[in-house]
């Protein structure tokens, strides 16, 4: 883990102008920064970058977030990586909490192959473009199957020569480990000295998410009928080949506009269409797509289309990762091309806008598709039929989801009409196969025995009333609520008086039994909480640990506190005379008026009991007595809101 000094470091350097500003281009406007949202298309920038408050927020989406958020989105980086990432960024050593020995020694193997890997890269870059061999042999062959300079750069592509040991030599020459070079998959050993192990070939490197080689493809050039054609990096500590997809790293802001990811089997696919100006394109490498990939593809999209040959190959290797695909929720598409072409040489054939066209037109459902194969090799055997029924039957019980029981039952009546059996015969044997995944799983678990869950149309309305009424408690208030929290972030540490700091002044009005019975909102009295928590503790706690917090729910609902408007216009100063007053000049006004609506609810809730009191009263006395208090709590109320002279939220 990450210390937390580097990661206060980290929050101390945060610029999210310039971060935001290197990937989005930022006009100033007033206090603030305008540009056009990476989230979404727009012609007219909506989205807006505050560098006072540290956050961001697109008002035509609705997307916010501060600089660690914006990473995690855009780049689809975990938090860790998106520290990472602005650690490497501002130069910051990355300092690691105490871990054990295998732990660190894992870690170590990884850096150590990350840099290995790096070192490998350039040197293949440079036997490519830079020696006769590689300029003659490699680079020819890259320009006669169509690649331009600008993609092969791109992708960083080399060239590992014919010599049995010009990469062996060059890495051991720099001090490589010799174990580690074997661990990489570059170098093997053969008669006690280092080999080769991609001589003669063209080498793909392989990037994570944050463009890291964590390993290469290696392919023949020339033809050897012995050797074969492609040759990958063992597996390894970084290099798990289930949870990666070629071409990740350059198509996922693509993906995440395009809304689509296209996935093909080989890595020249992946470049042809990059070079065709089709960039939201990835590749399995021709294996089953596992689950690691298939929640790789949901991080940026839930819609998926598979661009495979149309021979038969292509259709089973298709069909393999369908099942699971339906499992993560994706919409799963199929397009196939025509025989002896595969999309590289395809989209060279009819250009890119025709290929566009061509995938456009030719989407096919991938669940009636693979029903509309079997069919096929059925022909009129009612044994085979049968078996279609099953397992069709079975596909469909993979789409589990709750919100996705629409689209359930939208599959179990066209496949019905398709085998033309009995619409509620089919739902039957969905249900049979989800109760035994249901049964199978608790099983597995030890867990009590359970009926599966059912969901009805009826259920869903429901379940959506619910929601509503639980956002309608959520929101009630909420403006007020809100308030309190940001008057505590901002201006804690502020004095309120010569004994007392904002903070104490806030805590000493409202104890803890006051927040937890008078705030709605649990989850802004959590944080008044921690605040609390760090404020005894002899911190000083600043917006940035609630902004950059590590759990996400908190950091988001920070952002949402701090996203009120309260801007004073550029061209305000330049018609008004005098002193404009900011937040800052009356933050004694503002937190008096935040606790004044809590004074004026806690009022309000005695005379609530109060007046349930007065209808029980039965002697004169006790009405008397009640009547009274009732009076006292009315004036109370009255001289409040007099005195404090703003209005309260209602």
């Amino acid at each position: 883990m990450i210390s937390k000094e580097t990661i206060q470091q980290i929050q101390n350097r945060i610029d999210i102008v310039e971060i935001v500003g290197s990937f989005v281009k930022l006009k100033r406007r007033g206090a603030n920064y305008l540009g056009l949202c990476p989230f979404h298309n727009e012609k007219s920038p909506s989205f807006t970058v505050s560098g006072a408050k540290e956050i961001y927020k697109c008002f035509g989406c609705g997307k916010s977030g501060n600089t660690i958020s914006f990473l995690m989105d855009l780049e689809k980086y975990s938090y860790v990586e998106a520290l990472r990432w602005l650690a490497n960024k501002y130069g910051i050593e990355i300092e690691e909490t105490i871990a054990s020995p295998e732990v660190k020694l894992q870690q170590q193997t990884s850096e150590s192959l990350y840099v290995i890997n790096n070192f490998a890269q350039k040197f293949f870059t440079t036997a490519l473009f830079e020696t006769d061999e590689g300029t003659d042999i490699a680079l020819s062959y890259l320009k006669e199957r169509g690649f331009r300079e600008d993609i092969i750069k791109k992708f960083q592509l080399g060239y590992n020569p014919e010599a049995g040991d010009a990469f062996a030599k060059a890495a051991t020459s720099a001090q490589y480990n010799q174990e580690l070079l074997q661990k990489s998959g570059l170098v093997v050993l053969r008669e006690e000295r280092l080999r080769d192990n991609y001589r003669g070939r063209i080498i793909f490197p392989i990037h994570n998410q944050s463009g890291k080689v964590l390993g290469f493809g290696a392919r023949l050039i020339k033809k050897n009928d012995k050797a074969p054609k492609y040759i990958n990096t063992p597996e390894n500590e970084i290099y798990v080949k289930s949870k990666l997809l070629y071409g990740s790293y350059f198509a996922r802001m693509a993906i995440d506009k395009a809304d689509e990811c296209l996935l093909v089997e080989g890595y020249t696919d992946v470049v042809s269409l990059h070079q065709a100006g089709i960039e939201n394109v990835v590749a399995s490498g021709g294996t089953s797509l596992t689950p690691d990939q298939l929640r790789l593809i949901k991080k940026y999209t839930n819609n998926l289309t598979i661009i495979y040959d149309g021979d038969g190959a292509g259709v089973k290797a298709a069909m393999r990762g369908l099942d699971l695909a339906l499992e993560e929720g994706l919409n799963v598409r199929l397009v196939l091309i025509p025989d002896n072409e595969d999309p590289d040489s395809y989209v060279n054939k009819i250009g890119a806008a025709a290929f566009n066209e061509f995938i456009a037109n030719n989407k096919k459902d991938f669940v009636i598709f693979q029903l509309g194969q079997s069919l096929v090799e059925a022909g009129n055997d009612s044994v085979k039929k049968a078996a279609i029924v099953n397992r069709m039957a079975e596909t469909i019980s993979k789409i589990t989801k709750t919100e996705h029981f629409t689209k359930r039952q939208d599959y179990v009546k066209q496949v019905a009409a398709l085998l033309k059996i009995e619409e509620a015969g089919l739902n039957d044997l969905v249900n049979k196969f989800i109760r035994e995944k249901v049964q199978k799983d608790d099983n597995k678990t030890n867990a009590f025995e359970q009926q599966p869950p059912t969901t009805s149309l009826d259920d869903d309305a429901a379940a959506l009333e619910q929601l509503q009424q639980a956002e309608s408690l959520f929101n009630k208030d909420d403006l007020q609520e809100k308030a309190i929290v940001r008057s505590l972030i901002e201006f804690g540490l502020k004095p309120w008086d010569e004994q007392q700091t904002v903070a104490e002044h806030i805590f000493k009005e409202m104890d803890d039994n006051e927040l937890e019975h008078l705030m709605e909102n649990q989850q802004l009295v959590n944080i008044i909480h921690l605040y609390r928590q760090k404020y005894v503790a002899g911190e000083s706690p600043t917006e940035k640990d609630f902004l950059y917090h590590q759990d996400n729910n908190i950091s988001l609902l920070v952002i949402s506190v701090m996203e009120s408007n309260t801007e004073i216009s550029a061209n305000w100063a330049k018609h008004y005379e005098g002193k404009i007053f900011t937040r800052e000049d009356l933050f004694r006004e503002e937190v008096t008026s935040t606790l004044a609506y809590f004074k004026l609810r806690k009022i309000k809730k005695l005379i609530d009991e109060n007046q349930r009191e007065l209808e029980l009263a039965t002697n004169e006395a006790d009405q008397f007595l009640y009547l009274k208090t009732h009076i006292a709590l009315k004036q109370e109320e009255q001289l409040i809101t007099q005195t404090l002279g703003t209005v309260i939220f209602k």
